[in-house]
């Protein structure tokens, strides 16, 4: 969503999101946003326990064999060695 949406903000300090933006941003009832205040009001969605998972899901696992010195093959574990090598 790259519009500006305008909301008005009740007696009781109260904005409603419109429903656009809850929608794109996945918020429902009990959902945590976080409240950033500089020159401007930035409202973050706090990330789920299912949202963490989800993303430690996508994080590749590969077995490396290290010696008892610390050593390991880099021609056997490739994507590990170039990790250590350049982070």
């Amino acid at each position: 969503m790259d519009n500006a949406v305008i909301g008005k903000v009740s007696q009781k300090g109260q904005i409603v999101i419109p429903a656009a933006i809850r929608k794109a941003l996945g918020l429902q009832k009990r959902t945590e946003v976080s409240f950033e205040v500089k020159n401007e009001i930035r409202i973050k969605k706090l990330p789920t326990a299912l949202d963490w998972a989800d993303l430690v899901k996508q994080i590749p696992v590969e077995n490396i064999e290290i010696d008892e010195h610390g050593h390991y093959d880099p021609k056997a574990h490739p994507d590990f060695h170039d990790w250590m090598v350049n982070g």
